[in-house]
């Protein structure tokens, strides 16, 4: 007997008609669709994002010279960096970082939230088969009972027709999550470029300290040895041979200190490298480091290139789709569904028309009474919107306050290390004076050993302002959103 397959061509017919009369095949859930649908897809509840107003400035406080359109931020990172090593290092962190990496798979993870929140838009079809045998009574039958055999397989249809906009305004608010982790990416890409920078730079600061202490070391050894002489030769007391000994002693504690200071941070860049604690490479030294120009731009510009603060207006959007959402539920929900399938007592009937089951059914269901839930959750989010308002007004305070912090540190540095410069070669000078006065009976030890103690602090002091140097201009490029136009394979990939 020949089986009859009108039933499934059927189905098809139905999902097919289903499909094309809701206007979404082939649609996504972040392009909107066009025409009619279109004017129908823009009609929901809730308010609609409006960016807070925000009173900024013209000039960053400590700004040098009038706002002009040239920024830091223009530059890729490489042209601010142009050491080739620290240029390498960079590349392996953005390579290998595990922060990173979490990030990417964050927005990996965002994105596919946003289908799962826009697939209700779509018709969800399922199937069900069923195989059983049951008993039951029936009275008129002179036995009472009836065995039999049931066999079916159904396919099932339904939408929810968005009429108020809550799937819509859902997924919204995941779209926003997207954008906002995006952001939050290009920011950890941007801090990471910053942090391995200063790291380096500070490796770099550490070695210059560990050459002072070691030439330090050199000094104090032949000051004991001078004062040791005298000693030996009855020309002085022995109170000088042990202070250039403590000299000497201190010098070398502090060798072993900074060594130990220089393996540590090479540790903590090697786990921004995403590698196991290893040697660092570096070829240029801190004083050969060169400065790039830093004009900063204009201030309404940070608005949108600061990763933290577009992020920061993400989660405003996302909050505000979120009261849509709130709102919807305070309204019906309507809905279509369709079943179609067949049923038969033998299994080998199963497909055979005179057995269809079909029904098509139109619903709607709404809250009545809920206790508050629909009220209060209005409300909560209203009140989280709210909050992602007065976080994001903070984070543009921040972000103002770190370019100013960064421009009064370039400032005030460089006046700092002229000081500092004059400082170590009068002090130097001084070492040598001493020495000689000393060496003819004009000066006591106690001249000699205070001007080398003051010299090798200040050459420290020096050292580190070098690098303090360096790191404003890192932080600089961090707190005006360097590297805001790249693209995400742009950075991995220095010219």
């Amino acid at each position: 007997m020949a089986r009859k397959t009108g039933g499934v061509s059927t189905i098809l017919r139905m999902l097919i008609g289903l499909l094309a009369s809701a206007g979404i095949i082939g649609c996504s859930p972040i392009a909107e669709p066009q025409g009619f649908w279109g004017k129908l897809w823009r009609l929901r509840v809730g308010p609609d994002y409006k960016r807070p107003g925000i009173n900024t400035v013209e000039e960053f406080r400590s700004q040098l010279g009038p706002a002009e359109a040239r920024s830091l931020a223009d530059l890729p990172w490489w042209e601010v960096f142009n050491d080739k090593t620290l240029q390498a290092l960079i590349v392996e962190a953005l390579n290998h970082n595990y922060d990173l990496q979490l990030a990417v798979a964050r927005v990996e993870q965002a994105r596919a939230l946003v289908w799962v929140a826009a697939s209700p838009l779509y018709p969800q079809v399922g199937y069900q088969a069923l195989a059983g045998r049951e008993k039951t009574f029936v009275p008129l039958k002179e036995n009472g009972n009836i065995t039999f055999d049931t066999f079916a397989g159904l396919l099932q249809a339904s939408w929810e027709i968005d009429v108020w906009g809550r799937i819509r305004r859902s997924t919204e608010a995941a779209r926003a999550n997207l954008f906002a982790q995006e952001d939050i990416r290009r920011g950890v890409m941007l801090t990471l470029v910053s942090e391995v920078a200063t790291e380096y730079f500070q490796l770099l600061e550490l070695d210059l300290e560990l050459t002072i202490a070691e030439e330090s070391s050199k000094t104090f050894g032949q000051t004991l040895d001078l004062f040791t002489q005298r000693y030996k030769f009855g020309q002085d007391s022995k109170l000088p041979v042990t202070r250039a000994q403590a000299n000497l002693d201190s010098s070398l504690a502090n060798i072993a200190t900074l060594s130990r200071s220089i393996t540590q941070q090479e540790n903590a860049l090697s786990v921004l490298l995403g590698s196991y604690p290893r040697a660092i490479e570096r070829r240029t030294l801190l004083t050969a480091q060169t400065y790039p120009k830093t004009p900063v731009g204009l201030t309404t510009e940070l608005l949108e290139r600061r990763p933290d603060i577009l992020a920061a207006e993400q989660n405003m959007i996302g909050a505000n789709a979120e009261i849509g959402v709130a709102v919807a539920n305070f309204f019906p929900r309507i809905g279509l569904s369709t079943l179609f399938g067949q049923q038969s007592p033998h299994i080998e009937d199963i497909f055979d028309s005179s057995f269809n089951i079909w029904r098509i059914a139109g619903g709607l269901a709404g809250p009545i009474f809920t206790g508050g839930q629909l009220l209060e959750s209005y409300y909560a989010q209203q009140a989280f919107w709210d909050g992602t308002i007065a976080q994001y007004k903070q984070t543009v305070l921040v972000a103002f306050r770190e370019v100013s912090d960064a421009l009064i540190a370039q400032e005030k540095l460089v006046d700092q290390r002229a000081a500092l410069e004059h400082q170590v070669e009068s002090l130097r000078e001084s070492v040598e004076l001493s020495l000689l006065r000393y060496n003819v009976g004009l000066a006591s030890y106690f001249e000699v050993l205070e001007a080398e103690q003051q010299l090798f602090p200040a050459e420290d002091a020096l050292a580190q302002t070098q690098r303090d140097q360096l790191l404003a201009v890192v932080n600089l490029y961090r707190a005006l959103g360097g590297g805001w136009n790249l693209s995400n394979r742009a950075w991995m990939q220095p010219n």
